[in-house]
């Protein structure tokens, strides 16, 4: 599986240094490069986040729109995921809150964002996942994350959203974010 693989890459060749550099420049199409951990829902929730949003991709875990941005970059950091089959990674997602944190881990940092809103919209509505969310050309001054799957759970008439705003970045060095203790 995915996850497993990336944990073994990290193992193999865990971050150091003093960049704290996670190296996320050239991500290839199909490849995990980060964890999501969402502790709303549940403890450990943890899911693999594979670059690109194709229907393969998002059957192996959490897909990142691959133009958006990275981690902790300035823009959207934005990502899909089935809430039914291909193991239904975002299948709760309607029960975030604003306020709820969800982590970002990468091989070399933990990136808390916090949820800051929702909405239900139609899946024609893609300005959602813009490096400023719904407003074309505006160049982003922000580090945003954005959340998107089906809705209704079985259907996919409408499509749910939950943006979000980094709130923090800790080197894996110094453990993990206090967010992720339950």
């Amino acid at each position: 599986a995915v996850g497993n693989d990336l944990e073994r890459e990290w193992a193999v060749a865990p971050a150091g240094g003093a960049s704290e550099s996670d190296e996320l420049d050239e991500v290839p199409a199909g490849a995990g490069f980060a964890f999501l951990h969402i502790p709303r829902l549940g403890d450990g929730w943890r899911r693999p986040v594979i670059q690109g949003v194709q229907p393969d991709e998002l059957a192996r875990g959490v897909g990142h729109y691959p133009e958006s941005a990275l981690p902790g970059e300035i823009g959207n950091f934005a990502v899909a995921g089935h809430r039914a089959t291909h193991g239904e990674p975002f299948r709760d997602l309607n029960e975030l809150q604003a306020g709820d944190a969800v982590v970002v881990e990468t091989r070399a940092n933990w990136y808390v964002y916090l949820v800051d809103t929702s909405d239900k919209v139609l899946p024609s509505e893609v300005g959602v996942v813009l490096p400023v969310p719904n407003q074309p050309g505006v160049e982003p001054t922000e580090r945003l994350i954005t959340l998107t799957t089906c809705d209704p759970r079985w259907g996919s008439t409408h499509r749910l959203i939950f943006w979000g705003h980094l709130d923090s970045v800790q080197p894996k060095s110094e453990g993990r974010p206090t967010v992720l203790d339950g």
